[in-house]
């Protein structure tokens, strides 16, 4: 007999079912992924040895949970993971508001149809999807939206005073009853809301105004908060902070190979873009090299944070960019370019917050100063660092670019040029493509050839040894002199040593 066609109590005693408290329930199911080999909180990467074990004992001792850290660390994303552990259907009795448990009702009504029904009290199935609630906290929730209040209309359809407690309308907890409750951004909540939540946590039942009514709930908590808001908005009270048993630190990416992972994995690139679209690895380092530059920038509030987000969405635009040059030139497929990182600076400037001397500079500017800082960063992992060179006599493998560039040569690379005139421009500088194939990059193609050229001529660049002015519809490579005395109408309003890209 398959027990989602029981549709008794009577029924679901014969089959012999039992429930349980819903942390019994998550540690049984926990410890049976571990007998399994199983992994419940898939597409969470990089908290393999620090979060994850943190939730797995706290989940093991029963606890309520709070995840503390920055914007942009998975902490809802966690949170929602929570429903993997659950039971995939439990027994639930049909028609109560709170899904009272069969064998111990705990709402007026529950009760009064197990005393009327008996083993005839009809039962349903409540899949686990359907046992998980959410609420983002927020300066007007309240109480009653929390926890409940009475409802003047139940009350007039019903025909009873307001002292009996059938016209109560629930709120979002009680209506979590043998399910996971998940409150975002604790701190924005009132304190006085706050408070209400001390007998949830420690009595394990809810009050309603002055109704001597107990509703023994049975929930898992889990809360997420932000430090910030500990000193810019709000705070959590002191008592609440107590009686949540477990806090568990999150935080972002402590190496570039993670946060590429995490960006592939949560981009929204179709297989049908990225089968035209190609994006060299070097590339991608320098994409997440932006974030781990931000997080250390003098210009950004480091306790506020820098997103993962921020990377994910840079990477979108990136092959939008991409998509737009191939199509405008009527190419069937092409490659990410260096010169496509204009198109990530929208992603950054909304997703940091800046300090006093970021504001003086400008989201735009702290954009390019951040992308410049990233260039330059994995540039030295693949090429004689300029700045030391100056110090060690002998051959300067750069000397016949710089020369080049010192003898009035200059180029415009357009940021919707085709691949054949993009390359063209780039074969054009002496010493450029001998730079590439003596160095220990690797590249497949042309096209990937050509890109690292540009990447090299960045890289430059960023070194001051040639001057790039980012324009309306191009970037300029000159020499330095000519750079810092550039004049062209469409230029940018910035100086040259802090660059477009």
């Amino acid at each position: 007999m398959d027990k989602l066609t029981i549709t008794t109590l009577g029924e679901l005693k014969e089959f012999g079912i039992k429930t349980g408290s819903i942390k019994e329930e998550l540690r049984r199911n926990l410890l049976e992924t571990f007998k399994n080999g199983k992994n419940p909180f898939t597409g969470i990467i990089g908290y393999e040895d620090t979060v994850i074990p943190d939730i797995e004992t706290a989940i093991l001792s029963g606890h309520n949970m709070l995840l503390l850290g920055l914007r942009g660390q998975a902490k809802t994303k966690i949170a929602r993971l929570f429903t993997n552990l659950l039971d995939e259907y439990i027994p639930v009795i049909k028609g109560t508001e709170i899904n009272d448990d069969p064998f111990n009702p705990v709402s007026f009504e529950g009760k009064k149809i197990i005393e009327e029904s008996g083993d005839n009290t009809p039962v349903e199935w409540l899949h686990r999807d359907e046992r998980y609630s959410e609420k983002l906290a927020t300066p007007d929730v309240t109480i009653a939206d929390l926890i409940g209040d009475v409802d003047p209309i139940k009350a007039a359809n019903l025909r009873l005073p307001y002292s009996d407690e059938r016209v109560i309308h629930f709120g979002i907890i009680p209506r979590s009853h043998r399910g996971i409750f998940v409150i975002n951004e604790l701190p924005d909540l009132q304190a006085r809301i706050q408070v209400a939540l001390f007998n949830l946590l420690q009595e394990k039942d809810a009050q309603i105004r002055g109704f001597k009514l107990r509703l023994p709930l049975d929930i898992q908590f889990v809360f997420t908060a932000n430090p910030e808001d500990y000193t810019n908005r709000g705070s959590i009270v002191t008592p609440l902070k107590d009686r949540i048993e477990s806090q568990i630190l999150t935080h972002y990416p402590k190496e570039i190979s993670i946060a590429k992972d995490i960006t592939k994995s949560e981009a929204r690139v179709s297989n049908d873009r990225s089968s035209k679209i190609f994006m060299n690895d070097v590339l991608h380092n320098i994409l997440e090299e932006i974030s781990f530059q931000a997080r250390k920038s003098e210009y950004i509030d480091i306790n506020s944070g820098v997103s993962a987000r921020l990377s994910i969405s840079a990477l979108e635009n990136l092959y939008s960019s991409a998509e737009r040059r191939m199509l405008k030139n009527n190419e069937s497929e092409t490659m990410i370019r260096v010169s496509d990182f204009k198109s990530v600076i929208p992603a950054i400037t909304g997703k940091v917050e800046l300090v006093y001397e970021g504001e003086q500079e400008g989201p735009f500017k702290v954009a390019n100063i951040l992308i410049g800082k990233a260039i330059k960063e994995h540039f030295s992992k693949y090429f004689p660092n300029p700045d030391k060179l100056k110090k060690v006599e002998g051959s300067n493998p750069y000397k016949e670019i710089t020369n080049w560039f010192n003898n009035g040569n200059s180029i415009d690379m357009f940021f919707d040029e085709s691949f054949s005139s993009y390359k063209n421009k780039l074969a054009s500088i002496p010493g450029l493509e001998p730079l590439i194939e003596n160095s220990n990059l690797t590249y497949s193609d042309d096209h990937e050839k050509y890109l690292l050229m540009e990447f090299a001529l960045n890289g430059l660049a960023e070194y001051s040894l040639i001057s790039k002015l980012g324009l309306e519809r191009k970037i300029r490579f000159d020499d330095m002199l000519s750079g810092m005395f550039s004049t062209e109408d469409d230029e940018y309003d910035y100086d040259d040593n802090e660059p477009y890209l």
